[in-house]
């Protein structure tokens, strides 16, 4: 029969103790491999998590009323850097890099699309009066006069494009993520610095226009819609992906649609409008009868 001290346990002095307490670790190395295989694609796409506790932080810092001048004074906070690295990035799209999460989720802003569009909107008013002052010269019946009421036009096309596209686009997605889930969400102003800094690249397209040739206008306008156009697609492509794949094709091609009928009515009605020469008007002579039968035809200057 065992005896008391056989039921003793024997400590080892090298062995190695572990307290319940105390949280196990797991190394880094491993904590990568227990992630999912698709993740990092998602990940190099959408962005990583530590943007994410990023923005969660920014978000703490923006606690001002909405009726407050400090409030949307935030949307202005940006500096020069910032504005010139965004525009860089919608010229030069990089294909597998998402726009919001790469330059704008950080803060976005309103300043840069504001001053892009009111840009855009003075350079084709002057750059169309121009073309055609241009195409017109030298012709003696062709009288030059300043067409203002087409900054009036173009103000009231770009702005409405750019703020009234965002809006019906983020109503869209805000509705279809309450049906489907894993959407990608932006808010409306993450959608309305996408519109507006991809607007930049018609503001040296718009100067180039002035070009009397038709065929340079039109690979001009093509060449910056691609552009521009890509940075719409890899934006809000991984919004719709995980939709019905018939909602996602059709999400993305209204938006490049709606985009390349801003371009090809700005080239066609400010640039390739005929414009209609204003000449004298004819006034044909009076006959005047005389007494004796014969009739006079006056000169009318």
């Amino acid at each position: 029969m065992a005896t008391a001290d056989d039921l003793k346990f024997q400590a080892n002095p090298d062995a190695t103790t572990i307290s319940i307490d105390e949280p196990v670790e797991i190394p880094k190395n491993q904590q990568s491999h227990l992630q999912e295989p698709g993740r990092e694609e998602d990940d190099e796409l959408l962005g990583t998590d530590d943007s994410d506790k990023t923005e969660l932080l920014a978000g703490q810092k923006k606690s001002a009323p909405f009726w407050t001048f400090e409030y949307y004074q935030t949307f202005f906070d940006v500096d020069t850097y910032q504005v010139l690295d965004r525009i860089k990035g919608s010229v030069f799209p990089v294909p597998g890099k998402n726009f919001v999460r790469l330059y704008i989720r950080s803060n976005p802003d309103l300043y840069g699309p504001f001053w892009i569009c009111a840009t855009l909107v003075f350079t084709i008013a002057v750059s169309g009066n121009l073309s055609n002052f241009f195409i017109h010269l030298g012709k003696p019946t062709y009288h030059y006069v300043p067409e203002f009421r087409k900054v009036s036009i173009a103000a009231t096309t770009i702005y409405a494009y750019a703020w009234l596209v965002p809006l019906a686009l983020w109503g869209f997605l805000m509705w279809r993520n309450s049906k489907v889930m894993n959407i990608v969400s932006y808010s409306f102003l993450e959608i309305v610095c996408v519109y507006g800094y991809s607007l930049f690249v018609y503001i040296p397209t718009a100067i180039l226009w002035i070009i009397p040739q038709k065929v340079v206008r039109w690979v001009l306008m093509v060449f910056s819609l691609c552009l521009s156009g890509s940075v719409l697609v890899m934006t809000f492509w991984p919004a719709v992906r995980d939709d019905n794949r018939r909602v996602a094709v059709a999400t993305v091609a209204t938006i490049l649609l709606l985009h390349a009928l801003l371009a090809v009515g700005c080239l066609a009605y400010f640039f390739d409008a005929p414009e209609l020469e204003i000449s004298a008007p004819i006034i044909p002579a009076p006959i005047i009868p005389a007494h004796n039968g014969t009739t006079v035809i006056t000169k009318s200057h």
